[in-house]
């Protein structure tokens, strides 16, 4: 009997299930959306704290490169750049120093900080026992503000 009904119903009269194309139902797609959007709230902050500590010793290695090169300058001239010479005298010549032989570093720009930022530079120190202060004002680019507002050479 189930043959005469077959036959009857034709090929084109078969349910989803038999033709293969069985999908998703609106409620199973929401439950999967919903998962994702859990999992996505759990690991986003952890990803941006890790991403902020890449940028803090991105920072800190960019002020220990600048120091050294620093340091060469003052081994060429005899003293390190004053606080309106800047790390501008690492690219471009200050008037009236002698023995300059940069540039020291390449291109033509001081590199920015991390978080797109000039680095700071002052000489002589207002920190005792340093010739210089080089440092980043962090992520928020002001003095002060946030959790590492300012990340100093050693």
């Amino acid at each position: 009997m189930s043959i005469a009904v077959s036959r009857l119903r034709g090929p084109s009269a078969k349910t989803g299930d038999e033709r293969g194309e069985a999908g998703f139902t609106l409620l199973e797609l929401l439950v999967v959306l919903a998962i994702l959007g859990f999992l996505v709230a759990l690991v986003a902050p952890a990803a941006l704290r890790q991403l902020g500590s890449a940028k803090e010793k991105i920072a800190h290695q960019s002020i220990e490169r600048l120091a050294g090169i620093l340091d060469i300058y003052k081994l060429d001239v005899g003293t390190y750049p004053t606080t309106e010479q800047g790390l501008q005298a690492l690219v471009t010549p200050p008037q009236g120093v002698p023995h300059w032989s940069g540039p020291y570093l390449k291109g033509t720009k001081v590199p920015e900080d991390p978080w797109g930022h000039p680095f700071m530079y002052r000489s002589p120190s207002q920190r005792p026992g340093h010739d210089y202060d080089l440092y980043s004002l962090g992520p928020t680019g002001e003095a002060g503000k946030g959790s590492e507002a300012v990340i100093y050479n050693e």
